[in-house]
């Protein structure tokens, strides 16, 4: 008789308990690469994660207070320092207890798959299968071994990629998507002084409420722990905030995704040290289709038809000109609008540097009409809620004499609508328009400065536009060629912080965006354009 052959189940590996690591975040949905180095020593109760290159340092320390704390040193700009590295301190509570944050997986539940290569290496596959209703999250461990240069015949298991793949069968598709590279990998333990905070830094709380920010202390909480309580509570408050009723179960399920990956393009920019700072408003929601809609300047080529900048030597202009200008402190500039789905930003540059032109001519404010421009300039080649431009709206002006006011045409509708000017009066009539010279910082200032707010066109297309909140903004992603330029703002002054210049843009998605609908655009490098298409008026 045959005796019957037994099979062993493998059991997962079990990783040490003090550890260095380098290594790589990848979040493809949210545009996310994000470098890390990270230490980790369970026996003294310490870990320490540094990312984009030492940027920010985070540690988890559990034997610090009665509930642990976490610290976090990152440059801080203020209204009086720039860049200084800063020692920030949230400590633990008995409903959020701060423990070491192992940056690897604990793979109890995994199943062996078998050998496979990853990056050149033969590894073993290790995956786990969580269902939870309409979600079925894929997690899967890569694993190599080495000898244990301690104990003889002993292998070390070594991490060389964790990677989450969530699918949710409500909406059809793969919603989530992250992974892990393990660079570099040693379990020698750490050096104590590793966790310690430089003797300079002296760590304080946070200058504002610090709840929140126990989870933008420890990110990969999120990645190794599956853990999205603090995605959960932020979706939540967004809702409240912004009065999003979300029409059905799919809906709300496709909001709360976009809102996912949104989030976390913004916490992990902020920890760049970009120089300005992202935050959460009420695009966060937005798919990036959506995102796309709101930037509605077109691009034409060629001469459009404005006069010359009169100024030759701008340079020996600015010399006389005031280091600080914001034309909102004399009353030239209305109130910020959002323009909501449309992609209507061509009329409101346009309104707003011909409503500054009325100001400074006949010493008060008036609001003019966006929507009369929308419904109205099809026949000059701007095509409503699709996109426009604003010379064309001036040769619209000049031809029919100038533009209502918003109270005599009705209310923005953000939608196209029916054209009815032959119902009301036409006022702020200009007598032409002027191209301020292409690419020059210094025409910019003067022509700013001696003709009021300017319509300015620059490249929007970014994230980091798209969910600014303060500082000075510069990306050197963002591109300053006319074509590239898919969104009409208005620039109402210029200044310096710090030393650092930059220029004052008023937006038209609302107040909830940027600080208080504004963006301070750094002028370094013609960033995003703001001087390659710029146009005022002449009265």
């Amino acid at each position: 008789m045959r005796k019957a052959v037994s099979h062993s189940v493998p059991t997962p590996p079990n990783f040490s308990d003090t550890y260095t690591v380098k290594g790589t975040l990848y979040i493809p949905y949210a545009e996310i690469r994000e470098p890390f180095y990270a230490w980790y020593d369970l026996k003294l109760g310490s870990s320490r994660i540094d990312y984009y290159g030492g940027m920010v340092k985070t540690y988890q320390l559990s034997k610090l207070g009665e509930f642990g704390s976490s610290l976090k040193v990152a440059p801080v700009t203020t209204e009086k320092v720039q860049n200084l590295d800063s020692c920030l301190q949230v400590n633990g509570s008995s409903e959020h207890r701060i423990e070491p944050q192992t940056i690897l997986p604990d793979l109890t539940g995994f199943k062996y798959l078998g050998e496979e290569p990853v990056n050149g290496l033969t590894c073993e596959k290790w995956r786990l299968v969580d269902t939870k209703g309409t979600k079925v999250n894929k997690y899967t461990m890569w694993i190599r071994y080495k000898k244990s240069s301690k104990i003889q015949g002993v292998k070390v298991p070594i991490p060389v990629r964790y990677e989450m793949k969530g699918y949710n069968s409500l909406l059809g598709s793969h919603y989530d998507h992250y992974y892990l590279e393990y660079e570099w990998y040693s379990v020698d333990t750490p050096s104590a002084d590793v966790f310690k905070v430089a003797d300079n830094l002296t760590c304080t709380s946070f200058p504002g409420p610090g709840v929140s920010h126990i989870y933008t202390f420890n990110p990969m909480k999120e990645f190794i722990h599956n853990y999205d309580d603090h995605m959960e509570s932020a979706f939540d408050q967004f809702q409240k905030r912004h009065n999003r009723d979300y029409a059905d179960e799919l809906e709300h399920a496709k909001r709360k995704e976009s809102f996912r990956q949104n989030l976390r393009f913004i916490h992990s920019k902020n920890r760049a040290g970009l120089g300005f700072q992202l935050g959460v408003n009420h695009l966060a929601d937005r798919t990036d289709l959506e995102l796309k809609a709101l930037r509605g300047k077109q691009y034409s080529g060629g001469y459009n038809g404005g006069g010359p900048f009169p100024y030759t030597n701008p340079r020996s202009v600015v010399d006389n000109l005031p280091s600080n200008l914001d034309w909102r402190l004399y009353g030239a500039v209305t109130p910020v609008k959002d323009q909501s789905v449309c992609g209507s930003c061509w009329s409101f540059g346009t309104t707003g540097t011909i409503e500054g032109a009325y100001f400074l001519k006949y010493g008060h404010q008036v609001r003019l009409s966006q929507q009369a421009l929308i419904d109205c300039s099809w026949g000059y080649g701007n095509n409503g809620c699709d996109g426009g431009e604003d010379f064309r709206s001036y040769q619209w002006m000049l031809k029919h004499g100038g533009i209502p006011l918003e109270d005599e045409y009705g209310g923005y509708l953000g939608q196209d609508g029916y054209c009815h000017i032959d119902n009301v009066t036409l006022t702020a009539k200009i007598t032409g328009y002027v191209n301020v010279t292409p690419g020059d910082a210094d025409a910019l200032k003067v022509a700013v400065a001696k003709h009021g707010p300017i319509s300015v066109a620059i490249d929007a297309s970014l994230k980091t536009f798209s969910f600014y909140s303060n500082g000075i903004y510069y990306d050197p992603e963002c591109g300053n060629k006319p074509e590239q330029l898919d969104h009409a703002v208005l620039l109402v002054g210029y200044g310096t912080i710090n030393d650092s210049p930059y220029w004052l843009v008023k937006n038209s998605w609302s107040n909830y965006w940027g600080n208080d609908g504004y963006i301070l655009m750094s002028p370094k490098d013609n960033n995003c354009g703001v001087e390659t298409d710029a146009t005022y008026v002449t009265m």
